[in-house]
């Protein structure tokens, strides 16, 4: 919801250098390392001392808090950080699938009297079936492999491991408790899982490739 929201906005934009200049910008974290970033993250915004997110805490007379030693909010920061590290790939997907969109049926449409947001909510959205496809099927499994941000924010799996994943478990089973055979039985139950949920969406999410 949130990239298409922002894809939206970019492909009514009236200049193109403006569209190159705002992709570029959401792009920009997909490409930095996301161990870097996460590094940043961690000791920059969420730090104990001097972190971003305390300092604002601090502004309001709120005590400075560790947030690698709590439990819900510590995953969702971590889920933050994955959305804004994540967010560009998928801006520039949606804004090259409403641009995709034949300009005949947008066109028609105003003639008939829509508005604009009926015009995207009745025409380009159902339109742009296959493009939701390709997103929703790469997002869930890149998301179901994601590794680095967790070992860097809870290499432990947080407090009572309530940031630990998948992707983290077989790690700390395989070079931690080297646990060789658990981990691989780990890793190929997750492969299962990935696979099944991506031809089940293929299946639902399923789009007529053609504009006829």
């Amino acid at each position: 919801i949130i990239t298409l929201f922002l894809a939206k906005i970019i492909s009514v934009l009236p200049w193109k250098r403006w569209k190159t200049f705002f992709r570029t910008i959401l792009f920009i974290p997909c490409i930095a390392p996301i161990v870097g970033t996460s590094m940043v993250w961690k000791y920059g915004i969420l730090g104990t001392d001097g972190g971003i997110l305390n300092q604002i805490a601090g502004f309001f007379g709120m005590a400075p808090k560790n947030w690698f030693l709590t439990t819900l909010p510590l995953m969702l920061l971590i889920i933050v950080y994955t959305l804004w590290a994540d967010i560009g790939y998928n801006v520039v997907l949606f804004t090259a699938g409403i641009e995709g969109v034949p300009k005949e049926f947008d066109e028609a449409a105003a003639i008939d009297g829509a508005g604009p947001v009926r015009r995207f909510l009745s025409i380009k959205l159902p339109l742009m079936g296959r493009t939701f496809a390709f997103v929703a099927i790469m997002t869930m499994a890149n998301y179901f492999q994601m590794f680095a941000q967790f070992r860097i924010f809870a290499s432990k799996g947080g407090m009572n491991n309530t940031a630990m994943v998948l992707t983290n478990y077989v790690y700390r089973t395989s070079f931690i408790s080297f646990d060789m055979g658990y981990a691989s039985a780990i890793a190929a139950g997750l492969f299962v899982i990935v696979f099944v949920v991506a031809m089940i969406q293929n299946k639902m999410m399923r789009a007529d490739w053609s504009y006829e």
